[in-house]
């Protein structure tokens, strides 16, 4: 008999009543030290004061009207991305996916406003994730996700990851956009280069081809900038942004040029919830401390401590990891034994950790971790890997 919740998830034997920082409590009693923060979206860890505060005094007072009228929360939100950032305009949804959504559809209107309605491919990479929507998928392309859920939306093209001489070739009168993720979140925590990206930035100036980054996951001050791509000193002329903006609440938002954007008039998007007083509310509070510079720097000193402990662990442990990858406080540990078989060894020091692909095991703390924490991660990642070492023998 099928449960009341559609059972698409293999979820771990687990759940939890309370969360503090970057701890959280179980039905039991028992408490896990969490460096998945909800994969990268409790940015502020659980149940920090300025979200807690700011989602109460907002719930007190307005919740919901819909984009039928101005809110001001939203303008408020809106104005502030668009000062931290590149951006001229923000359009505000619930997730990532919805994102997706709205990149893709204001790519083909920009070049159907521009008389050239053919030019709709646009430009993916291997083992990239951009949400579960039927362009999503298509986007993303791998087999795991699009297996039984044809016909695709047509208009995409996957190409090795970080392959120029490969992008350079597939550029054609046809291509509409690239768009990438500046760290591959589910894909392993990989990487393109600073020099990657200024020379992707290059290549759609060149063919007056747009640029898309997928920040949902590497944004919002998760690489110890507020948005992965200042790292290349480069820009996109679109960005999808959700997960840690929100802190926890559902949000997201597509952040655009104005050039870009100049398709998107009234009538063509909209969203119910999207960009509703609590949710703008909170992201203005998440915004705000998590754009300061001092907050940002403390990122990066936490970065380099805790990626100091986890070459040592390589070092340590070289029949359980290969290598540590990523930036800032997105890191991966490159697994020789079964990133699975990590994860649940971690469940047993009461430590929650994230697998993806590529064998790779995904530490998303929260940005705030304290320093106190991240040692205790590193002693109970030592001792899952001491447990599987000991169960290979």
């Amino acid at each position: 008999m099928i449960s009341s919740v559609l059972p698409t998830y293999n979820r771990a034997p687990m759940a939890f009543t309370k969360g503090e920082g970057s701890w959280l409590t179980a039905e039991d009693g028992s408490r896990y030290l969490d460096l998945g923060a909800g994969i990268a979206v409790n940015a502020l860890g659980h149940a920090h004061p300025a979200l807690v505060e700011a989602i109460s005094t907002q719930a007190a007072k307005l919740w919901h009207v819909s984009n039928l009228y101005r809110i001001p929360e939203q303008e408020a939100l809106a104005d502030l991305l668009v000062e931290k950032t590149f951006a001229d305009t923000v359009f505000f949804t619930n997730s990532g996916t919805e994102a997706a959504e709205l990149a893709v559809k204001m790519v083909r209107k920009y070049w159907y406003e521009k008389g050239q309605p053919e030019r709709i491919e646009i430009l993916t990479f291997d083992g990239a994730f951009h949400g579960r929507s039927t362009a999503a998928i298509a986007a993303a392309g791998s087999e795991k996700m699009v297996k039984g859920f044809g016909p695709l939306m047509p208009g995409f093209r996957q190409l090795p990851f970080g392959d120029h001489e490969a992008l350079a070739a597939a550029i054609s009168a046809r291509t509409a956009a690239v768009m990438v993720e500046p760290i591959q979140g589910e894909g392993g925590i990989r990487s393109l280069s600073d020099g990657c990206l200024k020379g992707l930035r290059d290549l759609c100036d060149e063919h007056g081809v747009l640029l898309v980054f997928d920040e949902v996951q590497c944004g919002m001050g998760r690489t110890g900038r507020l948005f992965a791509h200042e790292w290349a000193g480069i820009t996109p002329d679109i960005m999808m942004v959700a997960k840690g903006i929100g802190g926890g609440f559902p949000l997201g938002a597509v952040l655009a040029t104005e050039a870009a954007a100049a398709g998107m008039v009234a009538g063509t998007h909209g969203s119910t919830y999207g960009g509703n007083p609590l949710g703008c509310a909170v992201g203005a509070a998440v915004t705000r401390i998590v754009s300061d510079d001092a907050f940002l720097a403390e990122v990066n000193r936490k970065a380099g401590l805790f990626r100091q402990g986890l070459e040592g662990l390589v070092a340590a442990h070289p029949q359980v990891f290969e290598g540590v990858r990523g930036q800032g406080l997105m890191l991966g540990l490159k697994c020789v034994a079964a990133n699975t078989e990590v994860v649940k060894a971690a469940y047993a020091e009461h430590l929650l950790t994230v697998p993806a692909a590529d064998n790779a095991l995904r530490l998303l703390p929260a940005l705030n971790i304290p320093d106190a924490d991240i040692a205790e991660a590193l002693k109970r990642l030592d001792a899952a890997a001491a447990r599987i070492e000991s169960h290979g023998q």
